[in-house]
């Protein structure tokens, strides 16, 4: 749903909606579109598009320098501000879904979806098992042994006995190697 302000006061009366986007024109009345720009962006993370008459490199420049995503000058194209708006909404789609992956040895592991690839095949761990593979992979090169690993998994105040790691190794180990072993 399309919102618009024909002044900074407006504008700033707007800030409770939570906006996808916001086109700035940089002339507008009492405050210019760049001090509103440079006063809303510490609140606000969406992409901010300035469609404006200033057309000159400097007037780009300060629009990106007070937190403008991108600068679009009048006379426009349509389709060309349609598919700019576009790209900034999909950026923002993968940003939000934004994932945080570690690799190693081929292992492709993605923390976000708790998942294990190894090329294009799926290994499949239980939960616990995950997160050692995942605790791991963030400590490359380091060496831990069982009651360290336990701590770091199930918690410093978790009860129960460092011994389960070992059986809980026996299977990662044997779900690589199903995986990895058998090219």
């Amino acid at each position: 749903l399309p919102y618009t302000a024909n002044s900074a006061e407006e504008a700033l009366d707007q800030l409770k909606i939570a906006f996808d986007l916001i086109i700035l024109d940089i002339n507008m009345p009492e405050m210019d579109g760049l001090q509103l720009c440079k006063l809303i962006r510490s609140h606000i993370t969406c992409p901010i598009l300035f469609l404006t008459a200033r057309i000159t490199q400097q007037d780009q420049i300060i629009g990106f320098m007070m937190g403008g995503d991108d600068y679009i000058t009048k006379p426009f194209n349509l389709p060309e501000l349609t598919a700019r708006i576009s790209a900034h909404l999909r950026r923002e789609e993968r940003s939000k879904g934004s994932t945080k992956l570690l690799s190693s040895g081929g292992l492709i592991i993605n923390s976000s979806r708790r998942t294990v690839y190894y090329g294009d095949k799926e290994i499949l761990f239980s939960k616990r098992e995950f997160d050692i593979v995942e605790f791991l992979a963030s400590n490359a090169g380091q060496v831990f042994d069982r009651e360290r690993l336990y701590q770091s998994v199930w918690g410093i105040d978790a009860e129960g006995d460092s011994g389960v790691i070992k059986e809980h190794i026996r299977k990662i180990r044997q779900n690589l190697y199903n995986a990895v072993g058998k090219e």
